[in-house]
């Protein structure tokens, strides 16, 4: 996450050179140029072409990320990615990875979310306790080339309104929508001072007025009266549930999950144990050969090490709670099997918790491909890549090391009003206007850590650009296709366990 504008190894087998930095040292036009001279190199129109010859099997590199995973949980993460296509994807990050090195790239280069599906953006709450919607998953953050976030993000478009059976028509455009947004909003950062640009972000007001302008812009559109009023209920409909989400989001809060994931039991709270989903404390000693003083030990050790990670205001806040609890909780769909464990802590009573997560931070899935993290461990990683790409981190994210080799975690408050769409029940038209958001809110991401106006002026102002990511789109939604195919026949061989409904 270098500052500077010194050139560094190509993130791309098929890209000539990168450039890494902001452009600090460069005159507008400077940067403009080298933003051009990338064009020049690699035309966006290329971005279209996708080819399956050679690659790795999907299947084994999945089998591969289990190996350090927790066994019990493996079967689970299975069969939370069997249930679709689209869930499937989600948990595939590494399969995409490795596709993504052999596609062609400008050489411009940022931070990168690594994952960047349209299910890891959402709604949650700032410091100063304003939703903010944005990108909320770091696990593969790592430097690299724009184009790797924007074609998850554009696929991940493809396959969801597949997965909702929208027509082809209406896939297409909400993949063309993402890419189309991402550019637009890139040329608007490309404009503004480096300080606006780092105070942007997408707040419920802006959402609010946001879905105004869209229903207002959908009014106007329509072939007949019937396509017309179709379009507006849609859109009134996406109005409604994104409301709903949000006035849902403000209520998900610690004292919220005190109510869902704990009991009172001789007159002590503790979290619940709902095995395999939640395991306390008092029940991870045989799943990890220790016994509980050794594992309370192991708990407080990298506690201490997670507050040292803190600013001193930061630390002070948290030394006004104390320990109560701990268990281990399956999370999401590809982290499934990861470690993640839930704290809960209490400050001036029982009416006053405090629950944060801790997630095991492996190396991302980018580093087979591109330079490593220049970070020692992989949960200051993810930390540093969370607070270079969101324009709001929560105040208590941190980082720790495992007692055993090679194992790191990042720390953060378990619900901090934290919100989502349910992209199953959008509809194409909400599709569109979450296509829109989440493009904006990803070139906002890019442009904090890389050249804005580099960028800018490589995807240019015409179609190029996001015709080809919706080419490619479309083709790499039916290479998952294959491999959610290539997946259950694993499973139905008996070569890979699933366990349903967990």
């Amino acid at each position: 996450m270098s500052d500077g504008n010194e050139s560094a190894a190509s993130a791309s087998k098929t890209a000539p050179m990168t450039v890494t930095g902001t452009g600090v040292g460069l005159t507008l036009e400077e940067r403009q140029r080298l933003g051009e001279q990338a064009r020049a190199r690699t035309d966006p129109g290329e971005y279209g072409a996708w080819r399956q010859q050679g690659r790795p099997d999907p299947v084994a590199l999945l089998e591969a990320q289990n190996a350090t995973r927790d066994p019990d949980l493996v079967p689970v993460r299975h069969g939370r990615m069997i249930a679709s296509p689209f869930t499937f994807y989600r948990g595939t990050a590494t399969v995409m990875a490795s596709d993504l090195a052999t596609t062609p790239t400008a050489g411009l280069e940022v931070q990168l979310c690594g994952d960047a599906h349209l299910s890891n953006f959402g709604a949650y709450g700032s410091p100063d306790r304003e939703l903010v919607f944005d990108l909320n998953d770091f696990d593969e953050t790592l430097p690299g080339p724009f184009e790797y976030d924007v074609k998850r993000l554009a696929a991940s478009f493809t396959i969801a309104a597949q997965n909702n059976d929208f027509s082809r028509d209406a896939a297409h455009h909400a993949t063309i929508t993402v890419a189309k947004a991402y550019r637009k909003a890139m040329a608007q950062f490309a404009e503004m001072s480096t300080m606006d640009l780092w105070y942007s972000r997408m707040s419920e007001d802006d959402l609010a007025a946001g879905m105004k302008d869209y229903r207002r812009e959908m009014s106007k559109v329509g072939k007949n009266k019937k396509h017309q009023r179709k379009a507006e209920a849609e859109v009134a409909q996406a109005a409604r549930r994104g409301a709903a989400a949000l006035s849902k989001a403000r209520t998900r809060t610690s004292l919220q999950a005190l109510s869902k994931l704990t009991e009172v039991v001789d007159g002590r709270r503790r979290i619940v144990s709902q095995p395999p989903a939640i395991i306390p404390l008092r029940e991870l000693g045989p799943v990890y050969g220790l016994d509980a003083g050794e594992l309370r030990a192991a708990m407080d050790k990298q506690f201490s090490e997670y507050r040292s990670t803190l600013s001193a205001t930061r630390r002070r806040l948290l030394d006004r709670f104390e320990f109560v609890d701990i268990a281990r909780k399956v999370v999401g769909v590809g982290s499934v099997g990861t470690r993640a464990f839930v704290v809960l802590l209490r400050g001036r009573d029982e009416r006053d918790p405090l629950f944060l997560q801790i997630k095991e931070a492996t190396n991302s899935v980018l580093e087979a491909h591109l330079p490593r993290s220049e970070f020692t461990t992989a949960g200051e990683r993810v930390v540093q890549g969370q607070q270079m790409m969101q324009a709001a981190s929560d105040i208590f994210l941190g980082w720790s090391e495992g007692i055993e080799p090679n194992r790191y975690y990042y720390w953060r408050q378990l619900r901090d009003m934290k919100g989502s769409v349910v992209v199953e029940t959008i509809l194409p038209t909400g599709m569109n206007y979450y296509a829109k958001i989440c493009g904006w809110s990803l070139a906002r991401a890019h442009a904090r850590s890389g050249d804005a106006v580099a960028i800018a002026a490589y995807l240019g102002t015409d179609k190029r650009f996001e015709e080809a990511v919706a080419e490619f789109s479309t083709s790499y939604a039916d290479q998952n296709e294959r491999d959610y195919h290539a997946f259950r026949e694993a499973i139905d061989a008996g070569r890979i366990e699933a366990t349903l409904g967990v």
